[in-house]
């Protein structure tokens, strides 16, 4: 199967004069199943429609190469979100960007799904856009936005869309190419589960209206308007729990005098055959050889997705928002055919880099009743506190590492995107993590405590400290068991909504006791849906109206990235203003015997 058309002179020699929709992507194209403009475009094409990608668009020409599609553009703004690729925490330009050709920065603006889809509007005023992705997803209600800091509106308000997929984008496609094939004009379709619009009450549906006029109804929550959440910050915590806590229900939300915004239901998850059928369609898996190369592709060439969806619910993530708690997981059969077809690429040395999703031995379900529609939607599986139905079992995922490494070909299957290691300890049987450190760790197992104070991790929704440091015992217990040297490479986030300076020399304590300093440091992202963007903004937890610390000031940010790089001499006299400002003055003379 060749490269979808990226030119007119592509599409000519296809016999295609006007392909029946267009990928507008902000990433290079990249025809691989880990890249969401590729993943839909093959998907549109597997539904019986022509599809042309029109990769990061600059100038109107650029817009205007392959014509109007004849139902629809489709913009994916990318892999990751247009603002926190193109700045860092520090609010920095970045000077790369590793989804663009020879990993150059500039062929990316911000804001991309509100830049294409004015453009497009503009040059095609009468054609269909609709847009996807993690960008609008996250954008789709009022939300507090760091590189402007000001609540902005609803995606939907400023990009001039006629439909926004938020979540997994298959179902909604799927339906969006039935209507259509029956030739329903896309402008028009506004019911589809998963997906958000912007209307006003006199072009409202009945359901809508009723909503609106009864304050909400069994299909809609209704939430505050935007100018309410945007001037007082009460109003948008408790508006953020609403969303979050709909229970499956759409959401309403007044955007100005005459427009609303409206959330859809959430569409079901992606059954087994779905994603098994996505990831078995014709993909090139590699860079369009229009580039010369794309930098992104490295990490995920030789990986594997066994499945979407996370029941972690960390403070911090979005994934939870954007793919939902349920888990979409492939079969055993899926997967190694796909890593069968790995074996045979040019370039393949024997080695899986990983088999995984959002967290990789979350493969299974936590419990019976969290495959139930509509199942717990506002509790927390696992946690800070576990939920007392929680199921911890390895065994599928076990047995899918053991398969895949039996693959005629296959010398080594890592895992590295990630182990939920309190998950791990919750496993009565111990057949993973001896499986885990005999077979599938290079050397070093990066996992992801987030810091050692319990205070700091109850707000994070990540587990007590003293989970982390009973997984570490036992993973250094495997790893002798299997005669092996290997180590544990912990990430922790600097400045996250709560955590004080006392907080933070607790972390400095613990890397001096083990003498261990992170080379790479991240700063807190306040990045839009998330409860602790909702944290930041607010200073409260929104959960529980508790007042917290946030470190907003580039000298208070400076002073909890710097205690965790203790040991760096261009760091020596912010720790030690900030030990002396955390009482911490004993850590002072610990940090002189490290350093002479």
């Amino acid at each position: 199967m060749p490269f979808l058309p990226i030119s007119k002179s592509a599409l000519a020699k296809l016999g295609i004069e006007t392909p029946d929709f267009i990928v507008v992507s902000a990433d290079a194209y990249v025809d691989h199943p880990s890249f969401g403009h590729a993943l839909i475009a093959r998907l549109i094409e597997a539904e019986g429609f022509s599809v042309a990608v029109l990769p990061q668009p600059v100038l109107d020409a650029d817009f205007t190469s392959l014509g109007a599609p004849r139902h629809a553009f489709l913009i994916s703004a990318g892999v990751v979100d247009s603002m926190v690729n193109n700045y860092t925490a520090a609010l920095t330009k970045r000077k790369d960007d590793a989804y663009s050709n020879l990993g150059k920065a500039g062929r990316r603006p911000d804001r991309v799904t509100e830049v294409y889809s004015k453009a497009l509007k503009r040059l095609y005023p009468d054609t269909p856009v609709i847009a996807g992705g993690i960008e609008p997803s996250l954008r789709r209600l009022s939300h507090y936005d760091y590189w402007s800091d000001s609540v902005r509106r609803s995606i939907c308000f400023d990009a001039p869309v006629d439909l926004m997929i938020y979540g997994m984008g298959e179902n909604p496609i799927i339906e969006i190419c039935a209507c259509a094939r029956k030739n329903i004009p896309l402008s028009k379709v506004k019911d589809i589960k998963g997906t958000a619009y912007l209307t006003t009450l006199a072009s409202a549906s009945k359901a809508v209206k009723k909503a609106i006029s009864e304050g909400g109804s069994e299909k809609y929550t209704i939430i505050s308007s935007h100018e309410r959440v945007s001037t007082d910050k009460k109003l948008y915590a408790k508006a953020f729990i609403q969303a979050q806590e709909s229970n499956g229900k759409g959401i309403i939300q007044k955007q100005d005098n005459e427009h609303f915004t409206v959330v859809n239901p959430p569409a079901a998850p992606v059954t087994q055959a779905v994603l098994d059928r996505v990831y078995s369609l014709s993909f090139m898996r590699a860079p369009h050889p229009s580039y010369t190369s794309v930098p992104a592709i490295e990490e995920v060439k030789f990986s594997v997705t066994a499945h979407r969806g996370c029941y972690g619910n960390c403070s911090f993530c979005a994934l939870t928002y954007h793919q939902g708690k349920q888990i979409a997981r492939r079969s055993a059969d899926s997967i190694m055919q796909e890593i069968q077809g790995l074996t045979q690429l040019d370039g393949f040395k024997g080695y899986i880099h990983d088999i995984g999703g959002p967290t990789a031995n979350f493969y299974g379900a936590p419990c019976a009743k969290s495959q139930t529609d509509g199942a717990c939607r506002d509790k927390d599986c696992i946690g800070y506190t576990p939920c007392k139905n929680l199921t911890a079992s390895h065994k599928h995922y076990a047995d899918l590492l053991h398969r895949a490494k039996s693959i005629k070909g296959v010398k080594k299957v890592f895992v590295r995107s990630g182990v939920r290691f309190d998950y791990v300890n919750l496993d009565p049987d111990k057949t993973f993590i001896n499986q885990l450190a005999a077979h599938h760790v290079s050397g070093q197992l990066k996992v992801a405590p987030e810091h050692v104070s319990d205070n700091v991790l109850r707000l994070m929704n990540k587990p007590p400290f003293s989970a982390y440091l009973k997984f570490s015992d036992e993973f250094y217990k495997a790893s002798h068991k299997a005669g092996k040297e290997q180590y544990l490479v912990p990430y922790f986030v600097s400045s996250h909504p709560g955590c004080t300076l006392a907080d933070a020399a607790k972390l400095t304590e613990y890397l001096m006791d083990i003498r261990y300093m992170p080379l790479q440091v991240q700063d807190f992202y306040p990045t839009p849906a998330t409860l602790s963007t909702t944290m930041y903004y607010t200073q409260t937890d929104p959960r529980t109206g508790e007042q917290l610390y946030v470190a907003k000031t580039k000298q208070e940010k400076a002073m909890q990235r710097a205690l965790l790089q203790y040991r760096l001499p261009k760091n020596r006299a912010l720790v030690i203003q900030a030990l002396t400002l955390a009482g911490r003055e004993d850590l002072i003379a610990k940090l002189r015997q490290q350093l002479y």
